[in-house]
């Protein structure tokens, strides 16, 4: 995040001016304290501004979790420019989209991703993360001033593509203050110390690897430590030796963490608090960690509001394992009602309606979408249906992931729940084919730990499911197609179901 206004400098600057000489940043043999972060950040501001980088620019950035990307957001919004943190894991086609898409008026990328540069084809101005040292000391032999370009809230910061299921991915521009407010949701909502030492394993082109944990723990004056690559038994070494306290992860990552050989005899003491989201997480994952002493605490988020819309509370979390919480003390939620309106949430499951001073801006250049997306200006249609017990919010599913079979609505988390009951069963999703009697059926792919037969798992799905939620055809496979952040790409099995059992038009 950069100043809140002009000449008072920049974010890591400020932070410096209070805890000088603490760590903030730690990768492997290299560390920087904020008074060292603050320096380079306004040494490589200038250099930017050498380079052609001006107020509102786009930045982009292409490589694995590192200092280096910190360093380049704040030079970034130092300059009033705008970050554009890639997913490096995806084609150079699609890099090179996302480039064209949102301008780019400068690419800065680490080694690991020299192929992925090379095949995106049309590229703006590039410069090397191995470059930054040479360019920081040509500003100091300059002695050049870092830019004094100043921002305010309402000013954009990020650029940050969705996960892009379906169709092209689109940009969420989220503005100094949406970064902000979600940083004073989160710290409100659980504690960070200025004693804290986060790992950041959760992909920083992401929401959850920002807005979670990492740059809460920065603005309290915590240590970061970046990770390149996940590796769960490398994350369970590291935080018994490090005496990690907390990081966000998706729940793939939980599960993969919790099944890894040395979960049982790794020291998770030191953790006070891990935050997950993304995707819903197996109970019987939530409670390993639990039953390890980790407080483990579900969000409910997405990348339009910077991502934070609720979350467990550590009181509440052992009660309600599988609830995404309670709303942040800055974001309201609402239902959508039946007149499109706004409206408090009743017994039925619901799409929610999301406001708060951390909802993004809108979609980069695309202005129908950003109107479309909102209701009466001012709540976002978030897409998902949930419903609310008691205060405490459970999301049931997407709105377009619904399957409405003879007229009754069925919703794929929900079988999906029942499925993931059985011990045998690693993983699934269901998604709806079309057919010709019930217009909509549905379609479970199962991936499995151990051996289990279609019989037993369709008995199980009958004795906990109405019949007409029960899919019509079980499918076991080996693997879930899968995007960077660990969501099933569900796009990618409707066209599989489609294929396999859609009804030929004609055919008798």
């Amino acid at each position: 995040m950069g100043p809140a206004d002009t000449g008072l400098g920049s974010w890591p600057s400020r932070r410096a001016r209070i805890s000088p000489h603490r760590t903030a940043l730690v990768q492997a043999d290299r560390t920087l304290t904020y008074a060292g972060l603050a320096h380079r950040v306004d040494r490589l501001a200038a250099a930017l501004t050498r380079l052609g980088v001006r107020r509102g620019d786009r930045v982009a950035y292409l490589g694995v979790n590192d200092i280096t990307v910190f360093e380049t957001l704040f030079a970034t919004a130092l300059c009033g420019a705008i970050f554009v943190p890639l997913n490096h894991r995806l084609s150079g086609v699609e890099i090179g989209y996302m480039l064209a898409d949102c301008g780019a008026s400068l690419l800065v990328h680490s080694a690991d991703a020299d192929e992925l540069v090379a095949a995106a084809g049309a590229l703006p101005r590039v410069l090397r993360t191995s470059e930054f040292d040479a360019e920081i000391n040509t500003e100091i032999a300059a002695g050049g001033e870092p830019p004094a370009a100043g921002v305010t809230f309402d000013d954009p910061c990020l650029l940050l593509y969705t996960s892009g299921t379906t169709g092209k991915p689109k940009a969420a521009v989220l503005t100094h203050g949406n970064l902000t407010w979600n940083t004073v949701n989160q710290l409100a909502h659980f504690d960070v110390l200025s004693t804290d030492r986060a790992l950041c394993i959760a992909p920083l082109f992401h929401c959850v690897g920002l807005g979670q944990i990492t740059l809460p723990t920065l603005f309290k004056g915590g240590s970061v430590e970046p990770v390149a690559k996940f590796d769960p038994g490398v994350i369970l070494a590291r935080i018994e030796q490090a005496g990690i306290t907390g990081f966000s992860a998706v729940p793939t990552m939980l599960q993969m963490m919790c099944q890894d050989p040395s979960w049982d005899t790794t020291d998770l003491s030191s953790l006070t608090c891990v935050l997950y989201g993304g995707s819903p997480v197996q109970e019987r994952v939530a409670r390993a960690w639990l039953d390890r002493g980790v407080r483990l605490l579900q969000g409910y988020g997405m990348t339009e509001a910077s991502p934070g819309v609720s979350m467990g509370t550590h009181d509440g979390t052992p009660e309600h394992p599988l609830s995404a919480g309670v709303p942040h003390f800055f974001t309201d939620m609402a239902a959508l009602g039946h007149d499109e309106r706004a409206t408090p949430f009743g017994a039925e499951p619901a799409e929610l309606l999301v406001r708060g001073p951390n909802v993004f801006a809108g979609y980069w250049n695309r202005p129908q979408e950003s109107l479309d997306s909102f209701i009466d200006g001012e709540w976002f249609r978030s897409g998902d249906v949930v419903r609310v017990d008691d205060g405490w919010t459970h999301v049931v599913d997407r709105v377009k992931d619904l399957i409405i079979s003879g007229g009754e609505n069925v919703y794929p988390a929900e079988v999906e729940a029942v499925i993931v009951q059985l011990d045998e069963v690693e993983s699934c999703a269901v998604v709806g084919v079309p057919d010709e009697r019930w217009g909509e059926v549905g379609v479970a792919y199962v991936v499995t730990r151990t051996d289990l037969s279609e019989s037993a798992l369709r008995s199980h799905l009958e004795a906990n499911l109405a019949r007409y939620k029960v899919p019509r055809h079980l499918c076991f496979v080996d693997t879930l197609p899968r995007n960077a952040t660990g969501k099933i790409r569900r796009v990618e099995l409707r066209a599989m179901a489609a294929r396999s059992f859609a009804p030929v038009e004609g055919a008798e």
